[in-house]
């Protein structure tokens, strides 16, 4: 692998835009199955939410084996056939509201390769910078700054699977049953063609997991739809969260946190209450 061929995406950007329309909002809000999913004009769009919009729609000539894109365009063309969100790091400056008209700049902050216990694996970390047009679309906003992690693995075993409990008392806690409703569901709704979400025979045989795999954000939405139901009142200034693990359609899995101050500790546990998500919130 030319690594070095790799550091040449370092500092691409991509520019898109989008409408936040009440549509994507409405069908999240089913999918977590809350009471009232109406979606009004102005009304806040809740944290992270904003990962329903400026979805990547590569033609279907344009896709590899495992659904995604073919490597290169913006994203750099790492040789390694597995990879996955790993997590972010978001900092909520302003409100997005539906009917707005946003802006999204996006850039390769940094390409990093490790070695791992399943062998090579190389990190793309992106910055997104979303920001609101304003008035007459020629003056915005900044709305949201995230970083988020991409990591890339050889198709390899998975290796030895990490188990980690919380280090916090729960406060709170909700128990979700997957399955493949839910996770074709939420597939759709973010446009995500990744077949390890929704083809069983392939996530089980040629990626090596025991069943479909959750989705990161979805299980990092699961956590913040949480707090929401604990503490309507507050707003996320901040929220960090990072996969340790896959959490596969085998089993229940919990999400659960607990307030300290200001501070919102999150975790997600699978059905052997293992710890496959850690994630951090600051409220205001």
């Amino acid at each position: 692998m030319d690594t070095l061929n790799l550091q040449d995406w370092v500092g691409r950007q991509e520019v898109c835009h989008a409408d936040i329309t009440a549509t994507q909002a409405l069908s999240m809000a089913v999918i977590l199955d809350w009471g009232n999913t109406t979606q009004p004009l102005g009304q806040i769009l809740p944290a992270p939410w904003h990962w329903l919009y400026f979805l990547p729609t590569p033609k279907s000539s344009e896709l590899d084996v495992d659904g995604h894109a073919r490597r290169g365009g913006f994203l750099p063309p790492v040789p390694l056939p597995r990879r996955m969100w790993a997590g972010s790091r978001i900092k909520f400056q302003t409100p997005l509201r539906i009917g707005d008209s946003t802006r999204r700049v996006s850039k390769i902050k940094e390409v990093a390769s490790k070695q791992g216990g399943s062998g090579q694996l190389v990190f793309v970390t992106i910055s997104h910078d979303i920001f609101v047009l304003e008035g007459d679309l020629k003056t915005e906003r900044l709305a949201i700054c995230e970083e988020q992690d991409i990591v890339y693995r050889e198709a390899t075993a998975l290796g030895v699977p990490i188990n980690k409990t919380p280090t916090n008392q729960a406060d709170w806690s909700q128990t979700i049953n997957p399955g493949p409703v839910l996770l074709f569901r939420f597939s759709a709704l973010t446009f995500n063609g990744h077949r390890i979400h929704y083809d069983r025979t392939y996530a089980i045989d040629i990626e090596g997991y025991d069943g479909l795999v959750v989705h990161g954000p979805l299980t990092a939405t699961f956590l913040l739809d949480l707090l929401r139901k604990n503490l309507p009142d507050a707003t996320v200034e901040t929220f960090t969260f990072r996969g340790i693990k896959p959490l596969t359609d085998t089993g229940p899995f919990k999400v659960e946190g607990c307030l300290e101050g200001s501070n919102v500790h999150l975790w997600a546990l699978d059905a052997s209450e293992s710890m496959v998500m850690k994630a951090e919130a600051t409220i205001g």
